[in-house]
């Protein structure tokens, strides 16, 4: 079996590709059984955001398994390959593990350390488990994977502290704000990163919004998204008055806050001002900083917080590095103990059937033995047969983590004479497999 992750990021499609390649949530489980049905395909999850599309899916046979995954692809979208093939991406085995582990921790995130990936990527396990595409492998690796990316989260500071301009502001006003019930935010101007600061302070209880602009519809259009008020640009001496953080953000080429306008407004004012200019040219007049009771920071400001933060980030992620391939290392120990699962079956079915061909020998040479008693004797035959079986179990799933794994297979094979359950395993998955169809009868549905 072949572990496998088809997709595209961020990183590598833009996003009029991106959007042209996303499913939808009410036909995820459809998708997923159609990929599931595709040939060489075993198991599948997949994982689709705003930023990524990714099939992860288990194959009979590597090259045939990514030949059926792009060709579902083609399908499903109804796209021409050449119109997206450049973008994607290809892991395999040891490669696609790593990057799920990379990918739940937000290591692989356009934010790095972002958490939301982790919840996304437990939704779309959830949904392939409910729908039946997933097997043996992908249910522990799924499950490893999420556990790990928890891990992360709580145990590193890889998502923590602000890496956005927007949040960096409330950064700021946390070290100045105990609380912020009950404190008025006031917008000057009504674009993106106004209403970004916004929402992030009105998350964490700045309840009350005053938006002034230039355009009074704007500002109204603003405000209703905070349950807010909207005023006027004449409004603003008056709604400084009121507001105990200050979010200007206009792209005016003159400051639209001067020393002599803040001024007059403090000595009416019985606590601090916090005033935060995110705007290039700066709107608020450097000037303003030299007042008692204000708190002015700039863009350089956020943004020095922001590399800060990010470095701290970086520290975290090269940790997390190292706890990746620690996990890469249980798993593949797991996965090589699944290896010898057949071995173990084909042990147990050929002991069984000798303890079975005993019992009925016994049943023939004693007919006058009860129900009863017959149950007696295969229930001690087969006990038998299960403790004689314990020890070997044991040990070759030991060995299968070893240097001399394969010698060690070979041995038990040998040992036990086992060479003809699975030569008949082996005939039984033969006769399933296919070849790989042509690409232009694929492409022209005669596949």
């Amino acid at each position: 079996m072949h572990t496998l992750v088809i997709g595209l990021n961020h990183k590598t499609a833009p996003v009029e590709i991106r959007e042209q390649l996303a499913f939808q949530e009410d036909r995820l489980q459809l998708a997923l059984k159609s990929l599931r049905d595709m040939k060489s395909v075993l198991e599948c999850v997949i994982v689709s955001t705003c930023n990524r599309m990714e099939l992860y899916v288990v194959a009979d046979q590597l090259h045939t398994g990514e030949y059926y995954a792009k060709a579902f692809l083609e399908s499903w979208f109804r796209l021409p390959k050449e119109g997206f093939a450049e973008h994607l991406y290809v892991k395999a085995n040891q490669e696609a593990v790593r990057h799920l582990f990379h990918v739940v921790c937000g290591m692989d995130s356009l934010v790095l350390g972002e958490t939301q990936i982790l919840g996304q990527v437990k939704q779309a396990f959830l949904t392939a488990q409910q729908t039946g595409t997933t097997g043996t492998l992908f249910n522990a690796l799924f499950k490893q994977a999420v556990t790990f990316g928890k891990r992360v989260h709580s145990e590193t500071e890889i998502g923590q502290n602000a890496v956005s301009v927007s949040y960096a502001a409330v950064e700021l006003g946390k070290k100045m704000f105990d609380s912020f019930s009950g404190k008025t935010i006031l917008l000057i101007g009504a674009g993106k990163m106004s209403e970004l600061t916004a929402k992030h302070f009105h998350a964490i209880g700045a309840n009350r919004v005053l938006v002034v602009n230039r355009t009074l519809s704007k500002a109204e259009e603003l405000a209703r998204k905070f349950q807010g008020e909207a005023r006027t640009w004449d409004e603003l001496i008056p709604a400084l008055l009121k507001a105990d953080i200050v979010v200007s953000s206009t792209g005016a080429k003159e400051p639209v806050l001067t020393r002599a306008m803040v001024e007059p407004v403090l000595k009416k004012r019985r606590s601090p001002l916090f005033l935060i200019d995110i705007a290039v040219p700066r709107d608020i007049d450097p000037a303003i900083h030299e007042l008692d009771q204000v708190f002015l920071y700039d863009i350089d400001d956020l943004n020095g917080i922001v590399d800060a933060n990010m470095a701290i980030r970086e520290q975290e992620a090269a940790k997390v590095r190292l706890w990746i391939e620690e996990e890469l290392r249980q798993f593949n120990e797991w996965l090589d103990t699944l290896g010898v699962v057949p071995l173990i079956t084909a042990l147990r079915d050929k002991a069984l059937a000798i303890q079975e061909e005993a019992v009925l020998r016994i049943e023939r040479k004693l007919p006058e033995l009860t129900e009863k008693e017959k149950r007696v004797i295969r229930k001690h035959t087969k006990s038998i047969v299960n403790q004689l079986m314990r020890d070997p179990i044991v040990r070759v799933k030991e060995l299968a983590t070893s240097p001399q794994k394969e010698l060690a297979q070979e041995m038990f094979v040998a040992l036990f004479a086992l060479e003809k359950q699975l030569n008949a395993e082996q005939e039984q998955e033969e006769s399933d497999s296919v070849e790989l169809p042509n690409t232009a009868a694929l492409a022209s549905g005669n596949a």
